[in-house]
């Protein structure tokens, strides 16, 4: 699967694209965060394909979800115990929907999170990144007590205003609705003359 050719042309330079965009850094983070929250040892190895081979069966990320709110994860299969390769993969590609899933049900849009041949296949590790970082920060909107990564995501600033306010601002004409106090027309003559500002003395 992820060893498929990545292909030539302009889906080879689509591609390389995309792997560039991935972090070293990001990985360890992530790792070190995942091993802490789930209690799991890390990747042997380093780079996009251990880190993707230590994700791709699905386990470690049902156990992320389960930890941030108890239950939200539907009981991922326990694919080791699977000799058939095919089935296992099948059961594999389950546990992932399981996780996006709940992860959507946890408050991250599905536009921030990664789709399931991104990880099975390989075809997009750095937003395997971003969507686990994404995981992160809601966790952190949520006062989550234990360990976190990502950037805190702004809680809303909603504002309540009385009927009077906002009769009162009906009341008020913005300048982008227009005005004839100071554009005017006034000599131009051939096309295309820059417009002259005129402004009317009063008094």
């Amino acid at each position: 699967m992820a060893t498929r050719p990545k292909g030539y042309g302009l889906t080879r330079e689509l591609a390389d694209k995309i792997n560039a965009k991935y972090s070293i850094e990001d990985e360890q983070e992530i790792i070190a965060w995942l091993c802490d929250i789930t209690n799991v040892d890390g990747p042997n190895e380093e780079g996009p394909e251990a880190f993707r081979q230590w994700l791709s069966d699905g386990t470690i990320l049902c156990a992320l979800m389960d930890v941030l709110q108890p239950g939200i994860c539907k009981r991922p299969h326990d694919v080791s115990k699977i000799k058939l390769q095919a089935l296992r993969g099948h059961k594999a590609n389950e546990n992932i929907s399981f996780f996006l899933q709940a992860a959507q049900n946890y408050g991250v849009p599905s536009s921030n999170l990664f789709q399931t041949v991104d990880l099975t296949d390989g075809q997009n590790m750095a937003q395997v990144q971003t969507g686990l970082y994404n995981i992160g920060s809601m966790a952190q909107k949520k006062k989550f007590e234990g360990p976190v990564i990502g950037a805190k995501m702004a809680d809303e600033n909603r504002r309540d205003f009385s009927e009077a306010t906002l009769q009162a601002g009906k009341n008020i004409i913005s300048l982008q609705m227009g005005t004839n106090q100071v554009a005017s027309q006034k000599g131009m003559t051939p096309y295309g003359l820059g417009r002259q500002m005129i402004t009317k003395e009063t008094g």
